[in-house]
C-alpha cells in the first residue's frame, strides 16, 4: 500500500528498467547519490513514499574492482531495491567497465559522477574533472555498453555545467552519441555551492540532446518537481537536501509526517544502522518540525536507545 493518495499506476505496476520509467509519460522523481546517506536503509525509506529511482551513494571504482572488502562494505542491496542506479567515480574506461560487470546483476544501471565538485575527488582526476574530458567521457560509455550484456542495464552521467554553456552542450551531445542512456544535470558551476540554479541552462541542454535529462539542484517540495518541469522540459528530477529534510517529500507532504518517522525506526532497526547514520537522518526529519529548543536536546542525544525514548515521549514514535 502506498502511503498518501498520490500513488500512480506506475507505482502499482512497478517497471524494473530505469529507461522504460522515462518512457512512462511520467516526471522520474529520483534520490540523488549522497555521501553517506543514500544507503539501502534510505533507499528503502524514500520508495515507500513514491521514490521511482534510487542512486547509490558514490563508489570509487578503482577500489571496488580491487578490493572485495570495499565492495562489501560500499555496496548493499537486496530485492526490493529496485530500479537501482550503481553510481561511481572513475578516470579509467576499463575501471569503470569492469565495475559495471560486477554490479550489473545486482542493478539496473551505472552512472558514472562527472559532477563532485570536491577537492579530493578533482585531485584524483574523478567527478567533476570529467566535464572538461569529453572524449574520455565517451570511451568510458562505449566500453560499458560494450562489456556489460545484461539486457536493459542502463549507462546515465550526472554533470555541473560549464561556465560557457556550448562546452556543456558539445560534452552532452558526446555522450549520447556514445550510447548514454540519460543525462542528470546539476544547475551549477564548479565553484557555485548556494547560488541560485541555473535552470536556463539546463533546458538549453535538454533541447540539444534527443535522450531523457534529469534536472537537479534545489528541489524542496512536489511542487517544485512540475514548476521545474515545465520551466525546463526535463524528462525527470533528482533530490539530495530536500529528501533528506523531508524523505516523504514526493508523496506531497510539505513536512516529514510522523509515520515517515516510524518508518525511518523500523526499518533503521531492522536493517541495523549505525547510530550515527540513524540520529543524522532523524535530526534531517525532524528540522522543520521541531523548536529550537527540542533540537538542543535531540541533537546530543548519543544512543539508540535515549533517540527511541525520546521519540515516545515526544511523538509517540515507538
Amino acid at each position: 500500500m502506498w502511503p498518501h493518495s498520490q500513488s500512480r499506476e506506475i507505482m502499482d505496476c512497478p517497471l524494473r528498467s530505469p529507461v522504460d520509467l522515462f518512457r512512462s509519460g511520467y516526471i522520474v522523481k529520483i534520490c540523488a547519490p549522497m555521501v553517506r546517506y543514500s544507503k539501502l536503509p534510505f533507499r528503502t525509506l524514500v520508495r515507500r513514499y513514491n521514490c521511482d529511482l534510487c542512486y547509490t551513494p558514490m563508489i570509487v571504482a578503482a577500489d571496488f574492482v580491487r578490493s572485495v572488502k570495499a565492495r562489501h562494505s560500499e555496496f548493499t542491496t537486496n530485492q526490493g531495491d529496485r530500479p537501482l542506479i550503481v553510481q561511481f567515480a572513475a578516470k579509467e574506461a576499463q575501471v569503470l567497465a569492469d565495475a559495471a560487470s560486477i554490479v550489473s546483476p545486482f542493478a539496473d544501471g551505472l552512472d558514472l559522477n562527472c559532477g563532485c565538485p570536491q577537492r579530493w575527488a578533482m585531485a584524483e582526476g574523478y567527478g567533476a574533472c570529467l566535464i572538461n574530458k569529453p572524449e574520455l567521457v565517451q570511451d568510458m560509455v562505449r566500453l560499458v555498453r560494450n562489456q556489460v550484456e545484461a539486457p536493459g542495464f542502463s549507462i546515465s552521467i550526472k554533470i555541473r555545467i560549464h561556465d560557457d554553456l556550448k562546452r556543456t552542450v558539445d560534452l552532452c551531445q558526446k555522450a549520447e552519441a556514445a550510447g548514454v542512456s540519460w543525462i542528470t544535470v546539476h544547475g551549477r558551476s564548479v565553484e557555485e555551492r548556494h547560488q541560485p540554479v541555473h535552470y536556463d541552462a539546463i533546458k538549453m541542454i535538454k533541447e540539444s540532446v534527443t535522450i531523457p535529462v534529469v534536472a537537479n539542484g534545489d528541489i524542496k517540495f512536489l511542487k517544485d518537481v512540475e514548476d521545474i518541469h515545465q520551466t525546463t522540459g526535463t524528462d525527470g528530477v533528482m533530490v539530495a537536501r530536500g529528501l533528506l529534510a523531508n524523505p516523504a517529500m514526493f508523496a506531497g507532504y510539505e513536512e516529514t509526517p510522523l509515520q515517515c518517522v516510524q518508518d525511518w525506526v523500523d526499518i533503521a532497526v531492522e536493517h541495523g544502522t549505525p547510530f550515527t547514520c540513524f540520529h543524522h537522518h532523524l535530526m534531517y526529519m525532524l528540522e522543520r518540525i521541531t523548536s529550537k529548543q527540542e533540537k538542543k536536546i535531540f541533537n546530543v542525544l548519543s544512543s539508540t536507545s535515549a533517540v527511541l525514548d525520546y521519540l515516545r515521549n515526544n511523538y509517540a514514535v515507538q
